[in-house]
C-alpha cells in the first residue's frame, strides 16, 4: 500500500484517485476549494459524477501541506494552466523521496515547456528536491469510463525507468493497462497537441460534414503532430502508440471530449469563448494553441491545420472559409518532408 495525494478535484483527478483507491492504495484528495472539499467528504459524490459512491476510504482536504506530506506519491491533476502555481505553492513541502504523477495535458505558452518540465522548473528552488522523479501519464483515457472500470490503456513515461515502472504498478489493475515509455518529450507533446486536433474534428462535425472530412482531420493532424515530435527529437515511435494516435483518436472522436463538443458548437456558429462557456470545462485544445503556434515557428515545421484552428478560435477567422482554404492548399506528396 502507498500512500497518494491527488491534487485536484476535477472529472480526470476523482477517476483515478477511485481507482487508486480501489488498488488498494490509501488517497487523499486536495482541491483549493474548501468548501468543495467539505461537499466531496461529506457526501462523497463528484458533481458531474453523481450516479458513483466514492470509496469511503479516500480522503480529501484543501490544505496543501496536509495533502503532500507523508506522500510516497503525489498526483498532479489540476488543469495546464494551474500546473505552475500550484507547484510553486506544492514545492516547501515535497520530500526528497518522493514521485511527482503528472496527468496535466499542456505545453506552456511562452516557456514552452511540457508540464513536467513546469513542474521541475519550479522544484529546483530547493536542491535537495534535484534527483526528485517527476512521471507523466498520458493516454486515451476519458475520466468518464475510466470511473466506471472500463477497460482503458495509458502510459507511464519516464527517462527513469524505475520510476516508470513504479507508477505502472501502481496504477495497473484488471481494468487499467500501463505501459511504460522513456520518451517523455513525445508523450508529452501529444497530450497536449491532440487537443488542438480534436477542435478541428468536432468543428467539421460542427459544419456538416462527414466521416471521411474527420478522418482526414484525425490523420493529417498526427502527420502534424509528429513532423513537430520528430523535429524536438521525440521518438517516431511513441506517435503511434497509445499517447499518441491512441489519445487523439478518443478526443477526437468521442461524446465525453471538451476539445471535440467546443470545437462541434464552434463550426455550428458559436462564438469561440461562448462554446468554451458552454461547454462547463477546460478546454485544453484552446490553450495549447498559443504554444503551437510558438513551435510550429520555433523548429519551422508546416501546421496547417494548427494554424487554421488558431485563426478561427483566436483571431475570428470564419470556419467554412478556412476550411476551405485547407482544402485549396497546393498539391504535395503524403510522405514528403515538406508536407
Amino acid at each position: 500500500m502507498h500512500n497518494i495525494s491527488v491534487l485536484g478535484a476535477g472529472t480526470w483527478g476523482i477517476a483515478l484517485a477511485r481507482l487508486l483507491v480501489n488498488n488498494n492504495h490509501h488517497v487523499t484528495v486536495w482541491s483549493p476549494s474548501a468548501e468543495k472539499a467539505a461537499l466531496l467528504a461529506a457526501t462523497h459524490r463528484h458533481p458531474r459524477f453523481e450516479d458513483v459512491l466514492l470509496p469511503q476510504e479516500m480522503t480529501f482536504t484543501n490544505d496543501l501541506r496536509t495533502a503532500c506530506v507523508g506522500q510516497d506519491l503525489i498526483v498532479m491533476a489540476v488543469s495546464s494552466v494551474y500546473v505552475r502555481s500550484v507547484s510553486q505553492q506544492l514545492t516547501p513541502f515535497l520530500e526528497p523521496q518522493q514521485v511527482i504523477v503528472d496527468v496535466a495535458k499542456g505545453i506552456e505558452a511562452d516557456s514552452l515547456l511540457s508540464m513536467s518540465q513546469v513542474i521541475a522548473s519550479e522544484i529546483t528552488a530547493r536542491p535537495e528536491l534535484s534527483d526528485l522523479k517527476i512521471v507523466a501519464l498520458s493516454g486515451p483515457t476519458h475520466a468518464e469510463e475510466v470511473i466506471k472500470d472500463l477497460p482503458s490503456a495509458i502510459v507511464s513515461a519516464c527517462q527513469d525507468l524505475a520510476a516508470a515502472k513504479l507508477v505502472q504498478q501502481i496504477f495497473s489493475n484488471d481494468v487499467m493497462r500501463v505501459y511504460v515509455n522513456q520518451d517523455v518529450r513525445g508523450v508529452e507533446l501529444c497530450g497536449a497537441m491532440k487537443n488542438i486536433i480534436a477542435l478541428g474534428s468536432g468543428l467539421a462535425s460542427g459544419l456538416g460534414y462527414g466521416d471521411n472530412a474527420r478522418a482526414a482531420i484525425i490523420t493529417r493532424g498526427m502527420a502534424e503532430i509528429s513532423r513537430l515530435g520528430l523535429a524536438m527529437g521525440c521518438q517516431p515511435q511513441t506517435f503511434l502508440g497509445l499517447a499518441g494516435m491512441g489519445d487523439l483518436i478518443v478526443t477526437a472522436t468521442s461524446k465525453h471530449s471538451r476539445n471535440f463538443n467546443c470545437g462541434l458548437l464552434i463550426g455550428q456558429g458559436v462564438p469561440a469563448q461562448q462554446a468554451i462557456e458552454q461547454v462547463g470545462m477546460v478546454v485544453e485544445g484552446v490553450n495549447a494553441l498559443p504554444a503551437a503556434m510558438q513551435l510550429l515557428t520555433s523548429y519551422q515545421v508546416e501546421m496547417p491545420i494548427a494554424q487554421a484552428l488558431n485563426a478561427i478560435v483566436h483571431k475570428g477567422a470564419h470556419p467554412e472559409e478556412i476550411a476551405g482554404q485547407l482544402m485549396q492548399r497546393h498539391q504535395k506528396a503524403e510522405y514528403d518532408p515538406g508536407y
